[in-house]
Parts: structure tokens; C-alpha cells; sequence
């Protein structure tokens, strides 16, 4: 590994710096359903990192947008490693993936319009534009939340469809030590180790996750095992110089290696366009993440002020009996200065400034395009407000960046909620988006088969939403959320004539997204808890369907806990409209729209503990074996077991 002299160095700082413990452990909830009388009194001391550039929201029950808190607890309820899997239950997104690529997409925004924090660290390839978020495994104690609608105006591009925020824990709110061993069905073999630390002006976590498969065929028809190895090693840490001047660090390193398969792309093969088992095919990502930042209170802690910088660096490639097929490179280099004043309780003032270099290349000279290095910069300037009031909650944020390529964009985001009763609230936001080009877009080349177009403008997008939040009873909350937004100036492939090379081009139409969201989370008996969510989209470009967007998503929690939570289970459901898609099964190459059938998967797990440290689990994945796609003609894995012990002290 060629960067393993930096991870390690930026791990050990990692242990000696670190990241603020910013949240408590607590159910999931969607937030905009929970009432301060349902919530515990640990869960209302929760802390939201992203929904605010300060830092920190302090009442997430108040926040007056939609906001879903993925908890420890739920991930541990659902033995959820693959993070993306657990996002299939927060309403309004949409998760597809192959070997290699996992793409996520809210409220019908297009993969690399969800921005993609993991502790605090953007983590997308400035290469393809978005994060593989298949690569990213769960760790003991870490959390998720997910903010859906436009947040451009607090983080710039990318942001468009909304932030997904994984926050591993620290040191301070989780120490000891935590390990997870499991085998089963296709030869996995995953496992995960976790040490926290803490003293009284410091504290520090390290954790190391493995996940290996040998996989199962994802051809139609095809018997090649589609397997792949994962491996994460990840640090922070945090320390109190003095009273008021706290710095910290945090890195991480990710490295994917797998089998992956190719499309037939021979005119005269019946299966042409469709996925074949291609022997020796392979891909390898690795990136490395790392961020350092000094926190200084002033005032009481009225005022604070943050200064961070971070750096991200992806390498991607595909291989095949051949030879190299295809390889990435993406860097990217981020400082911000963030300033907070909180003159009364009510009131809060934030301003932020970033500074972003994004440097990219295309890593394969055989490929016969541009191989040298492209970098754009850009300088964004943030204005945020917050109110909470006894009733009443009120946001405004304005962003204004400075682009060295692109046209200078400004942004915004407004939002309010009112407490109508003591069981019923209503909220409502606005805000637009801009999403820059990608390199690929700009510059990719692929001889004979695409062409970049360096005249492309950025992507932009308006919406709003509105929402009520009831309490039922003492025991369950219900959110329901109806959204609309426009884009504009849509980044979509073009197959002209007569060579019908694809070329991406800006839309001159406006694509529209609008749907409906519910959720519902219950206590239905002292042992027995019910989570749901469904999502209706209805997301077109000039009245045709966007392709990988289904209109009705639905999935439903169940969980069983035993007293003194000795033992537990979870039957998880999750239902997936029939969805568009294109395939490429014309000799021009021009996509033929096709539409993939809805599937419904079932899961289930159970726990029980052996000691007050030492517990054993199992868990069945799409436990009925329902064959299904989630991208064309690649068939998803089948069903799947496994057992295994965890251990804290």
C-alpha cells in the first residue's frame, strides 16, 4: 500500500488529537417525529453535528426540516454492517448497487447530489463525483444521520439532494473495548475491533473493520461468485490543551479489492448488453482520509471558533486478464473557518468560510485521452441564523462560492417550525442546490465510447417541503412530509449521430421531483417496537421517468427484546417499487429504457447474550431468496447466513 507511511503517521496523531464526543446513544428516530414528552431524557440531550455549521444542534426535535437519527442501537438491532443497507429504511431514498459502486439517492436527486460526511470528512471521489457507499462498514458505537432536501447553502455543491453523515464514536461516550467475530453461507468471514480511551483532558479511539466473501453470481445465469475483501482502519482522538482550546484528529483508510463482471459488448452475441461472467475481472479502490481541527471558546462559550483542515485521496482501478482496464485518481485538500455566537438562548449567529481544492486524473494512458492532472478551487462564504423559541423555530442560511472555472453560484435555505399543541407540530423549509461537473463529465474519455464536454455548466435545483409531526399518545410519533423541487440544467448522455459516442450535455428542460414521506415509530408493548417508513416519488424529465428511482418505497422494523435485555430479534421488511432503468442492448449503443421488477426482502436476526460482556447472534439476509436486480441485468445476492459472538468490556 503506497500510502501506508501517511495513514499510519495521521493515525497516531489521530490517538492523540480527536473529534468532541458530539452525540449520546438513543433509539432511531426520524426527528421531525419526536416530541420532547416521547423522547428519553438521555435522547433529548442528542447532539445533530450536520444540520447547522456551528457544529451542533441541540434540540434535534426541532429542527424544521426532515432530519433521520440512525442510532447505535438500531444498527446493532438490525446487525447492520453495510451502511447502505441500513439506509434503505429512512424515508425518501433509494439505494442501488453492483461490485464496486453503491449509489444512493434522495427524494429522486441523482447519485453524486448526496453529500457524504464520515466524521466530519467529505468523502466523495473528486474523480466520479460521488462515494461508493458500499465501501463504508459500521463500526461499534457509530451513528448515521441523514438530512433530506437542498443543503447547498451550508455545504456547497454536491449537496443538492441532501448529507449523509456517519459519525464514528469517540473515545469519551464509548471506551473499552469492542470486538465482533461472524462466518457463514459463501464463505464470509467478517470481522470488527474497536478500544476507546479516555482520561480527563483526552480521550481516543482506534478501530480496524475486515469483511470478506467469496460472493454468489450476479449474471443472469452466470456461475461465476462475485466475492470481495473490505478492509477499514480508522482513529480519532481528542485533546483539551486548555479550558477553552480543544484540538482533534481524525483518519481513516478504506481498501476494496473484488471480482466484478463486464457487459457483452459484441454485436453478433444474443446476450449483447447483458452482464456475463468475465473471468479475471477485478477492481480495487483505496482511499485515505484524515482531518485535523482546533476548537476555541470564547465568552463562556458563547462564541467559538473552528479551524480545520482535511484531505481526501481515491484511487480507483479495474483490471482484467488484459490488463488494466481503467484507474482514478482524486485529491482533494478543504480548510474552513467556522465562527459561532450565541448572544442569548434563543439566538444563534454562525459564519463560515471554505476553502476547496479538487485535483483529479485519469490514471490509464491506454485509454487515449487526457492523462495529465486537472484541479478546480473553489472559496465558499456562509451566513447562518438560528432561532428556537418556547413554540416557534426559525433557520436562514446563505452561501455565496467562488468558482475558478464554473460561474460564481449563491445559495440559501429558510425553515420554520410551530408547536401547535403539545402533540402536534408543523414545519416547513426551502432552499436551492448547485452541483458542479465532475471530472469525468468534464474531461473522461473512453476510446470509441465517450467523450467529455468541457463546456458543461453546473447542475441547479429548488425546493421546499412541508411537514407534521403528531404524537400518538405516549408510546408512538408519526412524521409526514410532503416535498417538490426543480432542476435545471441536468447533466444527462447524449448519443449523437452518426458516431453515437456518448457525451454528457446540460438539459434544456426542467426535471421535477415531488413526493410524499411517512414515518412511523411505536412502542408497542414493553417489549415490542416497530419502525416504518414508506416514501412515494414521482421524479421526471419532461414527463419521463427518471431511471433507478422506484415511486413507492416501503420497509417495517419489528423488534422483540427480552427482559433485562437478554435476548433479542428483528424481522426487517423492505419493499422496492418496479424502477426504470436503461440498458444498452442496441448495437448503436443508444440506452433502450427498460423497467425492473419490485421485489420485497426479508430479514432476520437474533441475539442473545451469554454473559454481561459476551453475546452470540445469527442473521438471515433476504431470507425468502428472492431474485431480483437493483441495476440491469445484474442479479443481487440471494439469500445468506451467518453466526457469530461479540464482546464488550
Amino acid at each position: 500500500m503506497k500510502n501506508l507511511k501517511l495513514l499510519c503517521s495521521v493515525a497516531g496523531a489521530a490517538l492523540a488529537w480527536a473529534v468532541p464526543a458530539y452525540a449520546h446513544d438513543a433509539g432511531i428516530q426520524d426527528e421531525g417525529s419526536v416530541g420532547p414528552e416521547v423522547r428519553t431524557a438521555a435522547a433529548r440531550d442528542d447532539i445533530i453535528v450536520t444540520a447547522s455549521r456551528s457544529g451542533r444542534l441541540d434540540l434535534p426535535a426541532r429542527y424544521p426540516g426532515s432530519l433521520t437519527l440512525i442510532t447505535a442501537d438500531d444498527l446493532d438491532n438490525r446487525q447492520t454492517h453495510d451502511i447502505a443497507d441500513v439506509l434503505r429504511d429512512v424515508p425518501g431514498v433509494a439505494v442501488a448497487g453492483i461490485a464496486g459502486q453503491t449509489q444512493i439517492r434522495l427524494r429522486g436527486s441523482e447519485a453524486n447530489h448526496v453529500l457524504v460526511l464520515v466524521d466530519g470528512i467529505e468523502v466523495s471521489d473528486p474523480f466520479a463525483g460521488e462515494f461508493d457507499v458500499g465501501t463504508l462498514q459500521s463500526e461499534p458505537g457509530a451513528r448515521v444521520e441523514v438530512l433530506r432536501g437542498p443543503q447547498s447553502a451550508l455545504y456547497g455543491s454536491d449537496a443538492i439532494g441532501g448529507v449523509v453523515a456517519y459519525q464514528s464514536a469517540s473515545g469519551r461516550s464509548q471506551p473499552g473495548f469492542a470486538a465482533r467475530l461472524e462466518g457463514g453461507t459463501q464463505g464470509t468471514a467478517n470481522g470488527a475491533l474497536r478500544y476507546g480511551v479516555h482520561g480527563d483532558i483526552w480521550d481516543a479511539a482506534l478501530s480496524a473493520v475486515v469483511v470478506s466473501t467469496d460472493g454468489q453470481p450476479n449474471a443472469r445465469g452466470g456461475t461465476r461468485d462475485i466475492g470481495r475483501d473490505s478492509y477499514t482502519l480508522a482513529g480519532k482522538g481528542n485533546l483539551k490543551v486548555t479550558e477553552t482550546l480543544t484540538l482533534r484528529a481524525v483518519a481513516r483508510f478504506i481498501r476494496t479489492e473484488g471480482q466484478t463482471n463486464d457487459s457483452d459488448f459484441d454485436p453478433a452475441s444474443p446476450t449483447f448488453g447483458f452482464t456475463i461472467d468475465s473471468p479475471g475481472v477485478t477492481f480495487t479502490n483505496e482511499a485515505i482520509y484524515a482531518l485535523v481541527g482546533a476548537r476555541l471558546d470564547t465568552l463562556g462559550g458563547r462564541w467559538t471558533h473552528d479551524l480545520s483542515a482535511q484531505i481526501a485521496e481515491v484511487d480507483r482501478e479495474t483490471d482484467s486478464p488484459f490488463g488494466l482496464t481503467s484507474a482514478s485518481e482524486g485529491d482533494r485538500v478543504k480548510a474552513s473557518y467556522v465562527t459561532a455566537f450565541n448572544p442569548a438562548d434563543e439566538h444563534n449567529l454562525t459564519f463560515a468560510a471554505d476553502y476547496e481544492r479538487e485535483s483529479f486524473r485519469n490514471a490509464l494512458a491506454a485509454s487515449g485521452g487526457f492523462t495529465g492532472r486537472r484541479a478546480i478551487e473553489q472559496i465558499g462564504l456562509v451566513g447562518e441564523y438560528r432561532y428556537a423559541g418556547q413554540d416557534v423555530d426559525l433557520s436562514a442560511a446563505l452561501r455565496h462560492d467562488i468558482n475558478d472555472l464554473f460561474r460564481n453560484a449563491t445559495t440559501f435555505r429558510v425553515g420554520a417550525g410551530y408547536r401547535i399543541t403539545e402533540t402536534t407540530r408543523l414545519r416547513a423549509a426551502a432552499g436551492s442546490g448547485v452541483k458542479n461537473p465532475g471530472f469525468f463529465e468534464l474531461y473522461g474519455f473512453v476510446d470509441g465510447r465517450f467523450i467529455g464536454n468541457a463546456a458543461l455548466r453546473p447542475e441547479k435545483s429548488t425546493g421546499w417541503e412541508v411537514g407534521l409531526d403528531q404524537q400518538l399518545g405516549d408510546r408512538a410519533t408519526v412524521a409526514v412530509t410532503y416535498f417538490d423541487s426543480e432542476l435545471e440544467g441536468e447533466i444527462f448522455t447524449t448519443f449523437l449521430p452518426p458516431t453515437f459516442i456518448a457525451t454528457p450535455s446540460n438539459r434544456t428542460t426542467s426535471s421535477q421531483q415531488r413526493g410524499v414521506e411517512v414515518s412511523l415509530s411505536a412502542r408497542l408493548a414493553d417489549q415490542w417496537s416497530l419502525d416504518a417508513a414508506y416514501s412515494y416519488l414521482d421524479a421526471e424529465e419532461n414527463r419521463v421517468r427518471e431511471v433507478r428511482r422506484p415511486r413507492h418505497i416501503a420497509s417495517a422494523a419489528l423488534t422483540w427484546s427480552a427482559p433485562s435485555d437478554a435476548a433479542s430479534a428483528t424481522l426487517v421488511v423492505r419493499h422496492n417499487g418496479a424502477t426504470p432503468d436503461v440498458a444498452f442492448t442496441d448495437p448503436s449503443f443508444v440506452p433502450v429504457r427498460v423497467t425492473l421488477d419490485d421485489y420485497t426482502l426479508v430479514n432476520l436476526n437474533a441475539r442473545v447474550k451469554l454473559t454481561d460482556s459476551l453475546s452470540a447472534f445469527a442473521r438471515v439476509d433476504n431470507l425468502l431468496d428472492e431474485t431480483y436486480e437493483q441495476v440491469f441485468s445484474f442479479v443481487s445476492p440471494g439469500r445468506s447466513a451467518v453466526v457469530g459472538v461479540e464482546a464488550r468490556f
